[in-house]
């Protein structure tokens, strides 16, 4: 039945960092009045300052309070919200959180919660597109999990298989299974990761589609059964199952393969009476075949490149929606224009495996021209804490064209100054960059066919970008002689009658020292003496952390911002984090033998596998620790026996804590 019309004048967002502030936006422009929710971590964020009101529900760990339904829902009573919008991730696809807000006479901006219920359990989902003749992969979604049944239905799907968790997604609980001998670990490892991502082990069996694209249909339904679909995208570019590039339209679709896709995303929302934003995921085969892979019933991360071809804002389409108007528009009236492409940027290094990376954001700052967006939640003197996902921005780019798209998203790039934890920002350059990608023949093994261990390595300065380097440190060195120097000329400082001092640093990125010497006789021109090699750099154009830099004929585009002694700085597509030791007490870190084992970043231990006794190999796993929604399993670098374990399973603990000592037998 239609639903009653319901002016909704008040939201509360159950979500944080950009998705808050994405849909406070939109509320703001429709003057509907905004409320936030934070945890004690988040008490600064953006999101918390950009609501019209706030309230604190609990303590850093999800469960305490983004998790937290009926603090939420209390908060919502307490601010006097109409609705409550739930984002994407931690309760968005929640039944219960849907059906108790409800009951609390609040409305739910999203499907209702038997639609939600349904397509959250991929086993269930996959049996009802199977009822509705939506094409689907074959595996086992049966009821039955116990180990011996699910070895055997692996056994007659045929290997490889994914292992995926029935109740979640964004990659955790999912594993592909070459070989039958590695079913039973995926199994174990996938139901554990599950269990602790989304409470339930429940796990699904689905044929590996060999190298498919992964492309999604964007569906919107309203409460008087209008269903339309809003072109797709295609998120093929992913690493451990997780959205790394987005893009609509899909670089390969045609006409006629769009409209069989979209047909199908249609059938499968009326199939579940489906109201609000939702997205239908599909893979597609080198041969023009699609199969279902789930719904998802909330939206998208990814969202915006839709809202660039399409002209429509989705949250005000899913405001409409949940107030029981009609979409005013039908399928007809849909139209593509342009290309969109959208990169997340993560909190994470790539050069160690992409290990999550926390810490405080030093600066923040974004290339601001037509064709440029960026959705963030973040600031310069944020905290990122190991609580919450790595993603911490999004940037899209629109052109004419794809390539018009892509070359902008490259310059964007370039010109963004992310400071502080380590980010992928220069990974997600390298990926634009790969002729796969300039030519769009790609698939979900993009990155896995374009990028060995070496590629992945920290960039090596060479005599230019160490120059650079020592030049950026030495105009930062300059401001701060000025500042202590307010009556002395800008010319005059650090130069002598003669000829301008030539300024000693000793730079450090990472292991690697570098002493070289910095002179200049205008403010334009520098001479940077690295050992017999000489240097000459002209600054093109200098504006705060950009600059433009000429050496050799050749412009180099440069970011970089002075953090204490650290001096962080990007090179086209390069970045560094360097030091001047002349300036510090000390030199470098210490590096290990293997005997001390320390965790590689903040978060939670799940499991110890040794104790003190132990034999152990090199290779041999030690524990698993759980940052961001991802586990890592921790292994020994080393042969000897355990001397100490120092931490138990739910234990927290801090990046470079020592959790397991090892005698090597070597004095």
């Amino acid at each position: 039945m239609p639903q009653s019309k319901n002016t909704i004048r008040k939201i509360l967002v159950a979500n944080r960092g950009e998705i808050a502030c994405r849909v406070m936006r939109t509320a703001r422009d429709l003057g509907v009045r905004s409320v936030a929710v934070y945890s004690e971590p988040d008490a600064g964020a953006p999101h918390v300052t950009m609501a019209d009101e706030a309230v604190l529900i609990g303590p850093g760990p999800v469960g305490q309070s983004y998790f937290a339904a009926e603090k939420i829902i209390d908060a919502a009573k307490q601010t006097g919200a109409d609705a409550i919008h739930p984002g994407y991730g931690f309760l968005s696809e929640n039944a219960a959180f849907s059906d108790a807000v409800e009951k609390a006479g609040l409305t739910f901006i999203g499907p209702t919660a038997e639609a939600i219920d349904l397509m959250g359990n991929k086993a269930a989902a996959k049996r009802r597109m199977i009822e509705a003749g939506v094409p689907c992969v074959p595996g086992y979604e049966g009821e039955d999990q116990s180990d011996q049944v699910l070895l055997k239905e692996g056994e007659k799907i045929g290997f490889p298989i994914m292992v995926k968790a029935a109740a979640g997604g964004g990659g955790r609980g999912m594993r592909l299974v070459e070989a039958a001998d590695g079913l039973e670990a995926a199994i174990s490892s996938g139901r554990s990761e599950a269990e602790n991502a989304f409470g339930s082990g429940e796990l699904i069996l689905e044929k590996a589609i060999v190298k498919p694209r992964h492309v999604e249909i964007q569906i919107f339904a309203d409460t008087h059964g209008n269903v339309v679909h809003l072109g797709e995208r295609d998120c093929s570019v992913q690493r451990r199952h997780q959205k790394v590039i987005e893009e609509a339209p899909c670089p390969v679709m045609t006409p006629d393969l769009r409209a069989a896709m979209g047909k199908a995303a249609v059938d499968a929302a009326k199939s579940i009476d489906y109201r609000g934003a939702g997205t239908v995921e599909f893979l597609l085969d080198a041969s023009g075949e699609f199969y279902f892979l789930e719904m998802n019933t909330r939206l998208q991360v990814e969202h915006p490149v839709t809202e660039e071809v399409t002209g429509l804002d989705l949250v005000a389409l899913q405001i409409k929606v949940a107030e029981g108007e009609t979409l005013g528009f039908s399928q007809d009236d849909v139209t593509l224009s342009g290309h969109s492409i959208e990169v997340r940027l993560y909190a994470e290094d790539p050069t160690k495996g992409f290990l999550p990376s926390t810490g405080t954001v030093a600066c923040f700052n974004q290339l601001a021209r037509p064709g440029v967006r960026y959705d963030t939640g973040i600031r310069g003197g944020q905290e990122i804490s190991p609580f919450y996902d790595p993603m911490i921005a999004k940037l899209i780019t629109t052109g004419p064209t794809r390539e018009a798209a892509r070359k902008l998203m490259l310059e964007a790039l370039t010109d963004t100054a992310l400071f502080g934890p380590k980010t992928n920002r220069d990974f997600l350059i390298a990926c634009l960059d790969k002729d796969d990608f300039i030519s769009g023949d790609f698939s979900t093994a993009f990155i896995a066919e374009n990028f060995t261990d070496e590629d992945l390595a920290a960039p090596v300065a060479d005599a230019t970008a160490l120059a650079i380097l020592a030049v950026r440190h030495y105009l930062c060195d300059h401001e701060k002689a000025l500042a202590k120097a307010m009556h002395v000329p800008r010319g005059l400082v650090n130069f002598t009658s003669d000829e301008a001092l030539r300024t000693p640093y000793k730079l450090a990125i990472g292991e690697t020292e570098t002493s070289l010497s910095v002179r200049s006789k205008d403010p334009s021109f520098y001479t940077v003496q690295i050992g017999e090699e000489s240097v000459e750099l002209r600054i093109v154009a200098h504006d705060g952390t950009h600059m433009v830099i000429n050496s050799g004929g050749k412009h180099y585009v440069s970011q970089a911002y002075l953090d204490g002694e650290t001096l962080y700085a990007t090179i086209d597509g390069d970045s560094f984090t360097t030091s001047n030791l002349l300036m510090r007490n000390a030199a470098g870190d210490e590096t290990g033998d293997g005997s001390r084992v320390t965790a590689p970043m903040h978060g939670k231990v799940i499991e110890v596998f040794v104790k003190k006794g132990d034999v152990i190999a090199s290779g041999d796993r030690l524990a698993t620790i759980e940052a961001m929604k991802m586990q890592h399993e921790i292994l020994a670098t080393v042969d000897g026996t355990v001397e100490d374990v120092l931490v138990a399973a739910e234990a927290q603990v801090a990046a470079d804590d020592l959790i397991i000592a090892i005698d090597t037998g070597e004095e």
